[in-house]
This record gives structure tokens, sequence and C-alpha cells, in this order.
């Protein structure tokens, strides 16, 4: 079936400024809030929340078959679940309400104002019921530069590092949704030169800059999935902050990995990005060596050209871009990291989450965490107020952007933008 919606000359009746993340090409999907307090699942065009919901009773997507209240609910699971095959109909059926030689809708001024929100008028809510998260750790320029600092560069890299795509389960209870505060967590850490730990507020929280990818149901549990059919299960993707508390980690790590370093709150933008509208960012990933186990083999262009940019806003000031990167830097794809997790019959259910892991780049300016940029607090990063930053204080928002580009048309994610607060004291 042809992705009808990528039409690169197609344009829409409403108005879209040239730079928009959410141009008639894109069409992602998520969850807001109206003004009413109606919870909605909806798509954005320009600076335009459209109600799926609304246009559904309207019987604007007759002839696709949805249950009658496919977008009349509170996460996007169930829409997931009807498959690909649904996606693209749904998806193509938008683009063609909102093309510009389409009058249906467009002079339509009843069914208008039941469909569409300014988008400042809406409020963006997690997109899907997460029920299992897994992070994977699948950037070679991250996982170099973390194992040189804390072993020695000739062995930066774990001997299993480059055969399988390393990954942990996480908490899906601490996902939020971008423009939700986060708390500096508590925790026991072991000062420098001491051997007994202490237990007290993290002095080390990070970010790292992470994409994320959501699945529908993939198998029955004990099945597999084939690397070359992977995609056909993943909806769309999101930019993932995924927070971390250093000092907590580095005493908490051995000998079973991130526990409640890495769980106390994970952040996501809130417009998922489908894999269609990704589909003309395709582009080849890093050459594998030594070639993967046959079970990851792959070929072809199987990763995207996305950029991204972490800025830190300090309370009351401008904020500093201090990191640009691209998703197509990662070594693993998400095609291996599904097959790879389904590998042992593990089973993956719609609304399912996987953490790309930090995104780092080959140089200084493209790393994905301040423990990187600043190389452990060694070089710290001057902000445009002129304080200096080893890692993220209280009071500074981390702001994450991403998009594609190519031929004149843009795709994008939005952001995902959230502040860190003071520990949460129970009174």
């Amino acid at each position: 079936m042809p992705i009808t919606a990528n039409d690169p000359n197609r344009k829409s009746w409403l108005d879209v400024p040239n730079d928009s993340d959410f141009p008639i090409q894109n069409i992602p999907f998520g969850v807001f809030l109206t003004k009413d307090d109606v919870v909605t699942i909806g798509t954005r065009i320009g600076d335009y929340a459209i109600d799926l919901g609304a246009l559904q009773q309207l019987n604007y997507f007759e002839g696709i078959d949805l249950t009658d209240d496919m977008f009349m609910q509170d996460t996007l699971n169930d829409f997931i679940s009807d498959g690909k095959k649904t996606w693209r109909l749904v998806r193509n059926r938008i683009a063609d309400i909102f093309d510009a030689t389409n009058s249906e809708l467009r002079d339509n001024e009843k069914h208008r104002e039941t469909v569409i929100f300014k988008i400042e008028d809406v409020e963006m809510q997690l997109p899907v019921l997460i029920g299992d998260y897994t992070d994977f750790y699948s950037s070679k320029e991250h996982a170099t530069n973390v194992g040189t600092m804390f072993r020695d560069p000739a062995n930066a890299l774990f001997p299993n590092w480059l055969h399988i795509p390393i990954g942990y389960h996480g908490r899906s209870s601490t996902i939020v949704p971008s423009g939700i505060p986060v708390h500096r967590p508590m925790g026991q850490t072991l000062p420098n030169g001491e051997t007994t730990p202490v237990f007290g507020p993290s002095r080390l929280v990070d970010f790292e800059l992470e994409t994320a990818f959501i699945t529908t149901d993939a198998n029955i549990m004990g099945e597999n999935i084939p690397v070359h059919e992977a995609e056909d299960y993943i909806f769309g993707m999101v930019l993932l902050n995924d927070w971390s508390a250093r000092d907590i980690q580095k005493w908490e790590y051995v000998p079973l990995g991130p526990f409640l370093a890495k769980n106390f709150a994970s952040s996501i933008s809130p417009w998922i990005v489908t894999m269609d509208a990704l589909e003309p960012f395709r582009t080849k990933g890093p050459i594998q060596e030594p070639m993967p186990l046959p079970y990851l083999q792959e070929k072809g262009k199987k990763t995207f050209d996305i950029n991204l940019e972490v800025s830190i806003q300090p309370e009351n000031a401008e904020a500093t871009v201090i990191s640009k990167s691209n998703f197509k830097y990662m070594y693993w794809s998400m095609s291996q990291q599904l097959a790879h997790h389904t590998s042992n019959g593990c089973r993956v259910n719609s609304g399912d989450m996987m953490g790309s892991g930090t995104i780092s780049g080959p140089t200084p300016d493209s790393y994905g965490s301040m423990l990187e940029l600043t190389w452990g607090g060694k070089n710290p990063i001057t902000m445009s107020d002129g304080t200096e930053r080893k890692f993220i204080n209280d009071g500074d928002t981390v702001i994450m952007k991403g998009y594609c580009e190519k031929d004149s048309t843009r795709i994008g994610f939005g952001e995902v933008s959230s502040k860190l607060l003071p520990p949460f004291f129970r009174k």
C-alpha cells in the first residue's frame, strides 16, 4: 500500500510555518486534553492539534475498519494493536482530509470548530500506556567514552558489546511527557575516599540524549521476531531524556547494572512520529565489525538521519545549546534491538517502549550526556548567563529537539523539555 501522506508536494489548507516540525507530511499521533477537559487521541499539523475522536464521530474515517471508539480513548494502545495496515490507511486519510485541494472539512465551519484546536489550548498527555520499558546501550562512541573514563581505553568496550545489543529492563511507572518537572533523586552514594556509603540527594544528576521506539503486539511468548520483519512491529519514535544519577549509579551498578540511578524519571516527547513518516530519511548505519551472528544480520538502509540537539536553560536565563548529534551514529539498529529482545521468546506488547541508549557522536560537541561533555566534571560548560555546569543544577530545564530534513521537507519531533526540581521531601 503506497504511503500517499508522504507526498512532498502536498500542501495543507491549514497554515503551517516553513520551519515547522509538523507539516502535513508528518502526521504524528498523540493524546491531549482539550480546554473542555476532554481527553482524546489526536494528530498535529503546524500549530494545530486535531481531534481524531471528533473526526471519527463525524464519519471522516468511513471505509476504514475501526472500532467505534478507536480514537475516543486516553491511550493509543488499541490503535497501535491494529497494525501497520490500519496505521497507514488512517495517516493517508488524514493527509487527504487536510490537503489544500480538499474542501470537505475546510469549508465546514461547524466541523472545524469541533475538530481543530490551537496547540497552546491543549495539554499533552503520555501517548501510550507503557507496559514495559527496555533501555539499550547501543552507541559505540558513548560506550567507549564511558568505558575509557571508568576503566581504561584498551578495555573500554566489554567483549560482548560488539556481538549483542546490550540492554536492561527499566521502570515504566516514572516515564512522563514533556513539561512534567523531575525531582532530584535521593539515594546511596560512596563519597570519594570513603569506605562507608551515605544517603542523600544525588549530586551528579545527568541527562541522556536518546530516542525511543513504540511497539505493537509483536509475538506470543516463546516466539522470536526475525530481524527482517522487526520494523513491521515498530509504530514510531519519540525523543527520550533518560535521566541519570551518576553518583548513585557508580555505587550500585555492580554486579547487576542500572537500578535506582535510572528509574526515578524518564521524559519523552508527546508526539509519536511514525515509521512511515521517517521513511524518506533512511540511511546506512556504521559498519559492524565483527559481523553479527546470522539472526542479527541485515542489509541496506536500516537507520535514520535524525538531527538531535540538547540545550540547558538555567532559571530566568536563556538556553544554551550544549550538544548536536544524530541518530544515524547508533551502532545497533532498532530492528536488531527488537530481534535480539525477542530472540529468547520474550513477549513484546502494544505500547512497549524501547530506549536507544545515549546517542553520542564522534566529536566532543556531539556527546549525549554531561558525563561525556564535561568528561566527568573536569571540563565545565559555560552557560549563556556566565554560570558553569558540570552536571544539571536544580532549576535547570533540559530541552531536547530532533528533526529530519531532506529536499525541503522537514519532519520533526517537537521537543522534550523538563525542569529539575530539588528533592521531594514528604512533610
